[in-house]
Order: structure tokens, then sequence, then C-alpha cells
């Protein structure tokens, strides 16, 4: 009722819209409840109803689902959908990659308050990241980096106990894997995160 008089609603007018709002933001059958008694997770959800109160063409929204559990995350990320099939426009900011990849139509990659990279999320996964990625990890992963991936991969980088190595035909290093029992591996396609991790590197920022 609050944010609605902000915006120079009518109370009434307000009030024949929280049903839908809450039921919008997985929240029906808590419009009784106390704020100081919902959830983290509900209070964000809460967050999105609310922002819907004017029915807003443009949406701008600062890491939507930080502190969120995986079924609240999905709802969340069909509920953006949902906006975006009505015609608004979400500008959106979040350090989920997976979130960005799902969600984000054009995006932008920043650093240091500047943008160093857009377009979509397909676009620059082609455009600055190796196609394939292996995640070797086990005891001696950094010495089979230097002897012997470094020789069958395009790219070598070593973060914590995992090795990720990036190539365009990943056969020859995954059959070279398979006769060290010492190691494991993850073999999967590049995705944002690799971009993410390539153009502004993995030193811990604070």
């Amino acid at each position: 009722m609050v944010y609605g008089r902000y915006f120079g609603l009518r109370d009434g007018d307000v009030a024949a819209k929280i049903p839908q709002l809450l039921e919008f933001a997985g929240l029906g059958g808590c419009d009784g409840a106390k704020i100081q008694t919902l959830s983290g997770g509900m209070k964000r959800r809460l967050t999105l109803a609310r922002a819907l109160v004017n029915d807003p063409r443009m949406l701008f929204m600062d890491e939507p689902t930080t502190g969120l559990d995986p079924q609240a995350r999905h709802l969340i990320w069909q509920r953006l959908r949902q906006l975006v099939a009505q015609g608004k426009t979400i500008f959106l900011t979040t350090h989920f990659m997976d979130e960005a990849e799902r969600l984000c139509s054009r995006l932008s990659v920043m650093d240091h308050g500047r943008m160093i990279a857009s377009g979509t999320p397909r676009e620059l996964v082609e455009r600055h990241i190796e196609p394939q990625v292996v995640e070797v990890f086990g005891d001696g992963a950094d010495a089979w980096a230097k002897d012997r991936g470094a020789k069958l991969a395009e790219r070598c980088e070593s973060a914590g106990e995992t090795v990720f190595c990036y190539l365009r035909d990943a056969a020859p290093l995954i059959a070279d894997l398979a006769t060290r029992n010492e190691l494991r591996y993850v073999h999967r396609p590049a995705n944002l995160e690799d971009v993410f991790l390539r153009l502004t590197g993995r030193d811990l920022r604070d």
C-alpha cells in the first residue's frame, strides 16, 4: 500500500492488485503475515511483488536471487521470463553466470567499472573462450598439467586443487586421463563463467 502511494495510486486500486502480486511472487496466502516473520527468501520475493505495484515498463534488479534456495531461484527465473514475455524490459545485475546465461538476451561483462565485453551469451562464449573444458582434479593434477596437459590442451589454468584445460578437441586429453587412475575429471562445454574468469582473472576480489 505504501509503495503504491509513492506512485500516486489509490488505495482501492492497490488493494485489488495485492492478491495477484503476492501469487505472482509465490506468496499466495501470506497477505496477513507480518514482514518480520517472513524468511529472507520470502522477503526477497516480496520486493519483486512490491516493484510491480505500478506496472512498470522497465525493471532494474540488483542480484534478485542472492540468498534464495534452488526452488525459489527457479520460481524467480520463471517469473522474470513471464515479465519479459509481457513486453517489459529487465535490466539485471548478477554474479551468477548461469542466471545471466538463462535469462539475458544481451549482456555485458563489467570489470572495475568498465564494460569489457558485450553480446548474447552464445556470442560471448564463441568469441572469448575455447568451446570445450576439462576440469582435472586429484593428487598430482598440477604435475600432470605441466607434463601432459599443457601439450594436449590449448590452455591450462590452475585454481586451488583443480586444473582447467581449455581446448577444441578433448579426445586426446581424455584418452591420456583414462590411463591415470589417480586423477578425476569433468568434461563439459564452455560457459559464461569461463568467459568471465578469462576476461577478469581468477584473483579474489574484495
